[in-house]
């Protein structure tokens, strides 16, 4: 799948992390806390540097085993360097495609974020499957809804969302994702395999204090929105010039959904 980098993870977390719907995450923590006898072991899928890791521990997850699974070895490095001393981190490089290869031997909870708008329904159908077999709770956190706001307004910002919207469903090395459905799909098939599915909204709500990931962002959707061909150069060039003349002064909400769900019994 495609890579990202230790700076952009790093500029979007504290927007990841004001999002992440609390409520869902406080209630996944005392479950997870719910035995002193316990461990819990957290498989995190394309856990990057330990972005999930950092948002649990600090509502108060202790005495857990974190393996964090990624393709890439220099992001799971870098999660080593930040937690290797202060947590128990197992790193595991892998491809996430092959679900019956990945780590999940006495899982306690299945988690990923800002992963399954990227993943296709036979990744999730699989995950869920052995994720059932198992009786663990599977934690779904940032997927993109296909929603955005900005403000103010401009006349192409519907046509580059749809066209934006679009790549999102394009296959980014995890199967034709997804993108804005994977929520609800998660849902009801977590909901068809007997969880009882939690759901809310996490929506990034940027302002001028986040002007430069704004301007990330808004060169990621620009490039996104061009791969379709129906928009010009020329009105792409226009939006995002527009957009970011404002980075300093508008702001943006970009829609996501978590979902939390426990197995039958849990």
């Amino acid at each position: 799948m495609s890579g990202f980098s230790v700076s952009w993870l790093d500029l979007r977390e504290p927007a990841d992390h004001a999002a992440r719907d609390q409520e869902l995450a406080s209630k996944l923590v005392r479950h997870l806390q719910a035995d002193a006898d316990i461990s819990p072991i957290i498989v995190d899928l394309g856990s990057g540097t330990g972005s999930t890791l950092r948002a649990l521990t600090a509502l108060g997850a202790q005495r857990c085993v974190w393996r964090l699974v990624d393709h890439d070895p220099g992001l799971l490095n870098e999660a080593l360097r930040r937690h290797g001393h202060s947590e128990i981190v197992e790193d595991y490089e892998a491809d996430l495609n092959d679900v019956d290869a990945l780590p999940l031997g006495g899982l306690t909870l299945l988690s990923a974020s800002a992963l399954f708008d990227l993943a296709s329904t036979q990744l999730i159908d699989a995950l869920v499957a052995r994720v059932r077999r198992q009786s663990a709770v599977f934690y779904a956190a940032l997927n993109y809804d296909g929603n955005t706001q900005w403000t103010p307004p401009h006349p192409l910002d519907d046509a580059v969302l749809k066209a934006f919207n679009q790549d999102q469903r394009r296959d980014k090395g995890l199967g034709a994702a997804l993108g804005p459905e994977a929520a609800e799909y998660i849902k009801t098939t977590l909901e068809t395999a007997g969880y009882t599915v939690y759901q809310a909204a996490s929506p990034w709500q940027l302002g001028p204090d986040q002007h430069s990931l704004l301007a990330e962002l808004i060169a990621g959707i620009r490039a996104a929105a061009g791969n379709g061909g129906t928009l010009s150069i020329t009105e792409l060039d226009q939006w995002q010039s527009f957009r970011v003349s404002h980075v300093n002064s508008g702001n943006a909400v970009i829609g996501h959904l978590d979902v939390l769900a426990f197995p039958p019994g849990a």
